[in-house]
């Protein structure tokens, strides 16, 4: 049901110079998620600026200046191999309508994260979030050969732990004291996963709310 378009990665082996994750594009029948670039600011700029959208994380973009500051520190930690950001691009309007990515890659022990993941409102609530989720997932175990994708939010973060929760993903604990925030508050984060021997039946059930 779900395919990648474009290049696909090969799992390197341990030890190899190659990259284990590269730029590919994923596509569902609600969103594509595509490799994040400085093309994508305007449509980003129109729609996640609103404090909402940032409030958990350690960025915040008030305006497009400050947005643009925030992208071109994405693309440099892309740049660097760490990381794998998308855009969501909202199939129906064509538009990025928010971002995603792989980061915190671990080649060497098959595992990585999902994270810095956000949305515009408008465009929450309508399914395209838990197909994102569902295409990475796959990229992740099905392409890669993954054995673990991992992902935290902020401990506070109700509606975030619902939806890792909704989607399949096992709560793991709480680090406490993780994050030093903007404000100067101290972030408590809760850690879920998704490993390789759950994947085929978290597959199976984000299948079925999405067609549901």
């Amino acid at each position: 049901m779900y395919r990648a378009a474009g290049t696909i990665a090969a799992m390197s082996p341990p030890g190899s110079d190659a990259r284990w994750v590269v730029p590919v594009v994923l596509e569902g029948q609600l969103v594509r998620l595509e490799p994040l670039s400085l093309a994508h600011l305007d449509d980003l700029a129109a729609v996640g600026l609103g404090p909402a959208i940032w409030h958990f994380t350690i960025a915040r973009p008030m305006d497009r200046d400050g947005l643009r500051a925030w992208l071109s520190g994405v693309l440099a930690a892309a740049a660097s191999g760490g990381e794998l950001p998308f855009a969501t691009i909202d199939l129906a309007s064509g538009r990025a309508v928010g971002s995603t990515r792989f980061m915190a890659i671990a080649p060497e022990h098959r595992r990585l994260e999902v994270g810095w993941t956000w949305l515009a409102p408008a465009w929450q609530r309508r399914g395209l979030n838990r197909e994102a989720k569902l295409l990475q997932l796959e990229h992740a175990f099905e392409r890669l050969g993954a054995i673990r994708v991992e992902f935290k939010t902020d401990a506070t973060n109700e509606r975030a732990r619902a939806a890792l929760e909704g989607i399949g993903a096992r709560f793991e604990g709480i680090f406490r004291n993780h994050m030093v925030m903007p404000d100067g508050r101290l972030r408590h984060s809760a850690w879920y996963s998704v490993i390789a021997d759950e994947w085929p039946d978290v597959k199976v059930a984000l299948v079925g709310a999405l067609r549901r």
